[in-house]
């Protein structure tokens, strides 16, 4: 069972410090273990009920209710709150994702994906759940508060999700461009180039999808055989990004009358290329309207 410090608790709950030694004070409230030292820790069945108890305080139900309410009443609780505002109904899903991702719980990644998609729509829901519950679980893994067995559940769930989706819409398009995405080499961060994939899809592209940790020896016989009108790539690990000037001059020659996107979060990326073709793409609404 993963512990954590009153310091990580709190910046992954976004419950201050001062305010969980009140309530464990005041009502007996997310009491922690403690350590031999005094230290305080929390396990994981706090870190879902403490998610769970922002999202009712969010929706004016009071501390002093919570604290006397039981897991399933608080479950319960939440599951009743009749949703309008659009950020607290992004928040509900993006704690229940991560609340099936610490539990290994599959139905409930099942159940709360598709009403989200169903709800929110698929980009929406990717946008404003999925990247925000990812973001959240990186965190929680570097920090080793989340094993990496949780995050490559949910992970795999994801891109599960993404690829069934992905596989209703494959038919060749005749008279729509073909994109080239893959990831370089010792890149594995594989769900947003997928979603990308879905995207391309949806609007009818043609999409040869090579994976994670493509070689770069391996892209000339593509190169050399078919016809590509532009190239994506994700630049997320700083090894990648290391390697970016490289493997943009190395799609150039060998792709020369193709465009080339790097998708990243990092807006810095130096790129020392002349070629006006290569677009650092930073958002996905900035990549929806090249499609």
């Amino acid at each position: 069972m993963t512990k954590y410090s009153i310091d990580q608790f709190s910046s992954i709950t976004g419950i201050t410090k001062f305010v969980l030694r009140t309530w464990e004070n005041r009502y007996g409230y997310l009491k922690a273990e403690r350590t031999d030292s005094n230290i305080r820790l929390y396990t994981d069945s706090m870190l879902v009920r403490a998610l769970n108890t922002n999202y009712l305080l969010e929706n004016k139900v009071k501390i002093s209710r919570i604290a006397k309410m039981s897991d399933l009443e608080v479950f319960d609780a939440v599951e009743q709150i009749k949703i309008t505002d659009r950020k607290t109904k992004d928040q509900y899903y993006v704690n229940r994702i991560i609340d099936s991702a610490i539990t290994f719980n599959t139905n409930k990644f099942h159940d709360t994906y598709d009403k989200g998609v169903k709800e929110l729509g698929l980009i929406e829901f990717y946008k404003n759940v999925l990247l925000k519950t990812l973001n959240k679980i990186g965190i929680l893994w570097l920090s080793n508060r989340v094993a990496p067995s949780q995050e490559h559940f949910l992970s795999e769930l994801i891109k599960q999700k993404i690829a069934a989706a992905c596989e209703t819409k494959s038919e060749f398009n005749s008279s729509k461009e073909t994109w080239l995405l893959f990831l370089p080499e010792n890149e594995f961060h594989e769900i947003g180039l997928l979603f990308t994939k879905l995207i391309l899809l949806q609007s009818n592209h043609n999409v040869i999808y090579l994976g994670a940790n493509v070689p770069y020896g391996s892209l000339i016989h593509i190169s050399q055989n078919l016809k590509v009108d532009n190239t994506v790539l994700f630049s997320i690990s700083n090894n990648s990004k290391s390697n970016l000037d490289f493997t943009i001059k190395y799609l150039e020659s060998n792709f020369k009358k193709a465009s080339h996107y790097v998708i990243a979060n990092d807006v810095s990326l130096d790129i020392s290329t002349t070629k006006t073709k290569v677009k650092i793409i930073n958002s996905i609404d900035q990549f929806l309207k090249l499609v």
